[in-house]
């Protein structure tokens, strides 16, 4: 029987063959982020980030903490002051989504019930976000991400 010898040949297929899927799998997996990623957050990040303090301090300001839950087919956002008592805002928009992909995002239609933002919608089970922009009866602007985790 013939000794079968390794030879540089065979050593290069080798290297080429475990690069190869090396690059493959990088190249898929930067494809799948680039795909699935919605981009632009900001216009001009440095006006953004001249700005950020100002906006946080004003924010912090109010004072407000928000609750998300959902029951019975009913989104409710809960919006308190520092004192407890439910916030009544002048305009507040809302983005429900995924925290991974942008397909299911929908924009409820909230409705001030006396003691919470309410909108029915139905969710499936997992970890959704609310993008909310609310604007206070001064006119201070309000934004935070409230996770929502349904069961």
């Amino acid at each position: 029987m013939a000794e079968r010898r390794i030879t540089g040949r065979h050593v290069l297929i080798g290297f080429c063959a475990a690069f190869g899927v090396i690059i493959a799998v990088n190249l898929a997996l930067a494809y799948s982020a680039v795909k699935t990623f919605p981009g632009l957050e900001v216009a001009n990040s440095y006006v953004a980030s001249q700005e950020f303090d100002d906006r946080r301090a004003a924010q912090e300001a109010l004072g407000w903490s928000v609750e998300a839950t959902h029951h019975a087919g009913v989104l409710t956002l809960a919006i308190t002051g520092a004192d407890g008592a439910p916030v009544r805002v002048a305009s507040l928009d809302a983005v429900l989504g995924r925290a991974t992909s942008v397909r299911d995002d929908v924009t409820p239609d909230f409705s001030f019930d006396g003691a919470a933002y309410t909108a029915p919608l139905d969710l499936g089970a997992g970890n959704w976000n609310i993008r909310m922009q609310a604007t206070a009866l001064d006119g201070t602007e309000f934004r935070q991400r409230v996770v929502l985790i349904k069961r």
